[in-house]
């Protein structure tokens, strides 16, 4: 059995001003949203060291996350969808 891209994963969203600071100029996929989120992440090496799974925020992640200064991997996908629509 193959599986096809959910067409919801692939339709361009546009972008807060807060989330294209982070990944660059929607409208974007979801999917590209987040691939950017985590090109960004290891580029600033932004993984808590003892708990790779959280994510420490710095100045540009903050408002995405809800000003919080350390949330999971799956809180951030979740956080990151309220700057899309």
């Amino acid at each position: 059995m193959v599986r096809t891209a959910n067409p919801a994963l692939m339709k361009p969203l546009e972008l807060s001003a807060e989330l294209e600071a982070v990944v660059g100029k929607g409208p974007m996929a979801r999917g590209a949203v987040v691939k950017g989120l985590w090109a960004y992440i290891k580029k600033h090496d932004l993984q808590n060291p003892q708990n790779k799974r959280n994510i420490l925020a710095d100045d540009l992640l903050r408002p995405i996350f809800g000003g919080k200064d350390e949330v999971t991997m799956f809180e951030m996908t979740k956080l990151a969808s309220g700057h899309m629509k």
